[in-house]
């Protein structure tokens, strides 16, 4: 009888592990090869930002990419053609850079994936009169990114 209970003990313990969801490290996002290489693409954007490597950050961007920036209005919208200026003149106005996200969820709807972050980001600038001004960034985003065939591009988001 002791035999028996020990056995069944051991096969419900493993039923329930078999069902527990295993995340990356640091994250509620499901481990999956296709999770993690998304999140390392974006790792390279965020390493590419506190690098303020403008260059990098364009070949990261699919040439589809298109940023309408949360408004209602057309006139902050642009795309590709565009990108390169915006993050090469965005990052210039700025000195040290410490960027870092917390990953919330990943999507997947075809070759798209959609991922929600949590930035947590700081940065120093120099206003008019010449004085350094370090600011403190919080914000959710969403990444879009597509597949070309080869790796995983951005589409929105950056």
């Amino acid at each position: 009888m002791h035999r028996i209970v020990l056995i069944t003990a051991l096969a419900v313990t493993a039923i329930g592990c078999g069902s527990q969801t295993n995340y990356i490290p640091g994250t509620q996002v499901p481990r999956t090869d296709d999770n993690q290489t998304l999140i390392n693409r974006i790792e390279d954007y965020r390493m590419a930002v506190e690098r303020r490597d403008s260059a990098a950050l364009l070949l990261m961007a699919s040439k589809r990419y298109w940023e309408d920036s949360g408004t209602p209005g057309g006139s902050d919208d642009y795309g590709y053609q565009d990108l390169g200026e915006i993050l090469t003149g965005r990052l210039q106005k700025v000195d040290s850079i410490r960027y870092s996200m917390k990953y919330m969820n990943i999507e997947r709807k075809g070759p798209r994936a959609y991922v929600d972050v949590l930035i947590d980001a700081s940065f120093s600038l120099t206003d008019a009169r010449g004085q350094e001004i370090r600011t403190d960034m919080r914000d959710q985003n969403q990444f879009v990114l597509e597949w070309d065939g080869k790796q995983w591009m951005f589409l929105t988001g950056m």
